[in-house]
């Protein structure tokens, strides 16, 4: 398996596009089912050969035609039809056609079979291409248009072809193309050198148009409707039936079209997003990953993601969805193989960014480009960090990343550098008044104190020192009490210590919000500077639960805590019991939970250290349970309760404590593995544990059934580039399920994950 990135954008008429839908040509695209016709996708794979593999929207698995057909094929282009696929053989430039029930019969009648061609276009029920070589050059990329028919024969669900009457037109046979399209009954070509667009066929009068002299970019169609990409504008022009399509986006400058059975869809210009109108569910588009090429059937539209070059698929809408669908875990071409070189606006994709080492380029032959096209742009979340460049498309780094005035406005952190900036200010005053204001301080104390110790100076005797910030007793106390004593509670091994709550309200500037790293149940966490310069996070219970926790529950779980050491938990630093308080002093976690990376817009993170972050949770729970003494449940272990340190690394945090008999710490310990198990699946799939935008909306009913279906790559996060070897998540996905599993008894523990999670990491599978 390849994997890894970049991006797209390509400019004029002539030139061999990445969009593919009703009848459109490009390296993928969807053959329509209806009726006694069968859907599939097809798509030229990353491998270098230019080779195909096929899907069906109904389960089936994937199949890599080469092995089915009685020729060895590659090709340079595909377009879908009626229940069937047609594309140009790559070292022939001549057209085959397949249906999905007859892989080895060419639908291509024989009085065409040895022609050569340049574009083609399968509509319904009939192709049409371009004559000229594919490979040789601009200079050739235009000619007469030829035409078949494909036709069931019977009920057999067989196909058949034969020269076509119905496409047959006076007019048009004499022309010279330069692209061309397919619907359901008519065609629409590019007249070389600028002549327009022309469409002809039985059922063209429903267009509304017989020619349009306007000049487009891109165009594809819909049923029964016509749309373009104008050249001028960038934005997409339609014609046909009212009823047939919906207005397009007004101001919206599209690179790429394709169509569905009534509905469109487009890649952006800017950020390579996609936008879907017409008979469509718009809030089924993925979000966050550009794409460099769309297809569109009936109820399925697929792209092949910019991030990594894998395929990724949503529905139509919401109904008439097979229940299981699993497009193959397969990198695909970005785009078609040309001998032209790249324009302005485009660049030349490189196939050394694919995690591939013997693959020098994507196409079969060295002298042929995939001309891509730049970016402007990035999906929201993520700022351009490098502009396009011959080479490579811009390269869009996460907003988490954001660390100057270049990316502010975009990653929307104007107010908290204005914060800052007010900060830096406000510390500018007190360094130029602070003298001043301390010298006159000193005067007035001085002043106040001078009568009461020159009066009572022989008759007390020396004062006691302040007890030490660590809360240890003066040995030259005399036994006076401090007013605020710390609660005598054991002292902490290692590093942690008592602290005062006047250095804790120092830290976080009075508790305030800006220093709110988060709340829940038990109270605040803030980010706090101590004196000596660490970070670390001050955890302060609410009033709720300092009247609800008895004293001295709260000294029996400090003395447990203390004893707590290890690099996958958070570790206890310190805590304060003055003035009543019940804080806590942690480790501060500079990289935040694993919840706001999976789900919260921040750096979305690689599989390496997926995996390694589930091994270290793990670790972190297997100590937990079985070296702490007494042992420790988490009880809600989840993601936003695992958190990530300055190297990434998982510790897990606020784990519960309480005495239970042996019976009890069983069952609970059993708990803590479901709940991970339930971590797990999100880490594998990117999926919230409940997401109501899904269906069903539990991760647990959607994943455990698809893992013992052996359907497990379905699971899969798609929105991170796939490594060579996908095996390691596959054996994730079945620690999962073994976790998830409903009788109690049936899981592994935690230490059979830790070894089992540790094996992975340590084969080195991800490299």
């Amino acid at each position: 398996m390849l994997s890894l990135l970049s991006f797209l954008f390509l400019p004029f008429f002539y030139l061999p596009y990445s969009a593919s839908g009703y009848g459109s040509m490009g390296p993928i695209s969807a053959a329509f089912g209806n009726n006694e016709d069968v859907a599939f996708f097809c798509a030229i794979d990353a491998s270098g050969k230019q080779a195909i593999i096929c899907w069906n929207t109904d389960d089936s698995s994937p199949e890599k035609l080469p092995n089915n057909f009685d020729v060895g094929v590659s090709m340079a282009a595909l377009s879908g039809g009626g229940g069937f696929m047609c594309g140009i053989l790559s070292n022939t430039s001549q057209a085959y056609c397949w249906g999905a029930l007859d892989l080895g019969t060419n639908l291509v009648p024989n009085v065409y079979r040895s022609n050569n061609y340049s574009r083609i276009a399968a509509g319904r029920n009939h192709v049409c291409a371009i004559r000229g070589s594919y490979y040789v050059g601009n200079d050739h990329d235009h000619g007469v248009v030829d035409c078949w028919d494909v036709f069931n024969v019977g009920n057999s669900g067989k196909l058949n072809s034969q020269q076509s009457t119905l496409f047959y037109d006076q007019n048009v046979s004499n022309l010279m193309f330069e692209s061309i399209v397919s619907g359901e009954g008519f065609s629409c070509g590019g007249v070389k050198d600028g002549g327009g667009v022309l469409c002809w066929g039985p059922t063209s009068y429903n267009l509304g148009i017989s020619k349009i002299s306007e000049n487009f970019l891109e165009f594809s169609c819909s049923k029964s409707s016509f749309c373009g990409i104008s050249q001028g504008s960038g934005e997409v022009k339609c014609w046909g039936k009212n009823d047939s399509y919906p207005k397009p986006p007004s101001g919206t400058r599209f690179v790429t079209l394709t169509g569905g059975s009534n509905h469109f869809c487009g890649i952006r210009e800017d950020n390579h997003g996609v936008e879907c109108w017409g008979d469509f569910n718009s809030s089924l588009v993925p979000r966050g990953s550009g794409f460099y090429a769309i297809s569109a059937s009936d109820i399925v539209t697929c792209g092949i993601r910019e991030l990594d070059l894998v395929l990724d698929c949503w529905f139509v809408n919401n109904t008439n969805v097979p229940p299981e669908y699993d497009p193959p875990l397969q990198l695909c071409s970005p785009g078609l193989c040309s001998p032209r070189s790249c324009n302005v606006g485009e660049f030349r994709f490189n196939a050394s960014t694919l995690s591939e080492p013997d693959l020098t380029s994507l196409c079969i032959r060295k002298d042929l480009n995939i001309c891509s096209r730049c970016g402007s742009n990035c999906s929201e979340g993520f700022f351009l960090s490098s502009s396009c460049t011959e080479n490579a498309d811009r390269i869009c780094s996460p907003c988490s990343l954001c660390q100057n005035s270049s990316c502010w406005g975009v990653c929307g952190l104007e107010k908290a550098e204005m914060k800052q900036r007010r900060k830096r200010q406000m510390q500018k005053i007190v360094l130029i008044l602070g003298p001043s204001i301390s010298g006159f301080l000193l005067i007035l104390v001085g002043w106040c104190l001078f009568p009461y110790l020159f009066f009572f100076k022989g008759k007390d005797g020396p004062k006691k020192k302040f007890r030490s910030c660590m809360g240890k007793k003066d040995e030259e106390s005399n036994g006076d009490a401090d007013p605020n004593p710390p609660v005598a509670v054991p002292q902490c091994p290692g590093e942690a210590q008592i602290f005062r709550l006047s250095e804790l309200k120092d830290a976080t500037n009075g508790f305030k919000e800006f220093n709110e790293l988060g709340r829940g149940s038990y109270g605040f966490v803030y980010k706090a500077v101590l004196t000596d310069g660490r970070q670390v996070a001050v955890k302060r219970a609410n009033a709720a639960t300092i009247i609800h926790t008895n004293i001295r529950d709260f000294e029996l779980e400090l003395e447990i805590l203390c004893k707590l050491r290890h690099c996958n938990i958070v570790n206890l630093l310190g805590y304060c019991t003055e003035m009543g308080e019940r804080i806590l002093v942690y480790e501060y976690m500079s990289h935040g939970t694993l919840h706001d990376h999976l789900h919260g817009g921040l750096s979305p993170l690689n599989w390496t250290v997926r995996l390694r972050i589930a091994m270290q949770a793990a670790k972190g729970l297997e100590y937990l349970h079985m070296e702490a003494n007494p042992p420790v449940v988490h009880r809600d272990i989840k993601t936003f309760n695992i958190l990530l340190d300055s190297d990434w690394g998982a510790r897990i945090s606020d784990f519960g404590l309480s005495n239970l008999n042996e019976k009890d710490l069983d069952e609970e310990m059993m708990n803590d593995v479901y709940n991970f198990g339930i971590v797990l699946l999100e880490i594998l799939s990117g999926r919230k544990a409940y997401d109501v935008d899904y269906s069903p909306p539990n991760i647990v009913e959607w994943a455990v059934p698809l893992i013992r279906k052996g359907k497990a790559a379905a699971t899969i996060d798609r929105y991170v580039a796939l490594p060579r070897n996908v095996e390691p998540l596959l054996r994730l996905a079945d620690m999962a399920e073994s976790a998830v599993r409903e009788n109690s008894g049936d899981r592994p523990t935690m230490s059979v994950l830790a070894h089992a999670l540790e094996s992975i990491v340590k084969e080195g599978l991800m490299l």
